[in-house]
């Protein structure tokens, strides 16, 4: 499985867009190689290099299998987004107080639908996906606070 961006290429700047304090848009991803036997999808955006500890800026799972794009600006009726560290249900995007961060992007091919309500975090979203996981996929980008 592989994720890709037509909005950044892997280990380079997002686009201002995308950023919190820009329009705060989902950068689109291109999903390709999903395994036949998936039976959705889920997707985590995290940053490691955040001062507090590793920050959670989106979650969202439930994504059908034949997912090849998610787009900036709409997702399938049946995806549910859980809580991120913004303390939101959407995605929240790049803020570093200083310097640069690494923003991964990580697309999971699950062998179930998940059940879990919009208030899950991305450490119970993670114990759920727990013997689920088929396979994984992973696009980082970069953003620095100047």
């Amino acid at each position: 499985m592989k994720v890709t961006s037509p909005d950044f290429e892997n280990g380079e700047p997002m686009p201002g867009v995308s950023a919190y304090h820009g329009d705060n848009r989902r950068p689109t991803l291109t999903i390709t190689d999903v395994p036949e036997n998936a039976a959705s999808l889920a997707v985590v955006v995290h940053d490691p290099d955040a001062p507090v500890g590793d920050y959670t800026h989106w979650l969202a799972w439930n994504f059908p299998p034949t997912t090849d794009e998610i787009p900036s600006d709409s997702l399938p009726s049946e995806v549910i987004e859980g809580t991120t560290d913004f303390g939101t249900n959407n995605y929240g995007g790049p803020a570093p107080p200083s310097g640069t961060h690494h923003y991964h992007f990580l697309v999971y091919a699950l062998n179930a639908n998940l059940d879990l309500p919009t208030q899950t975090t991305r450490a119970e979203l993670e114990e759920a996906m727990k013997g689920k996981i088929i396979d994984q996929a992973e696009l980082i980008g970069t953003f620095n606070a100047s």
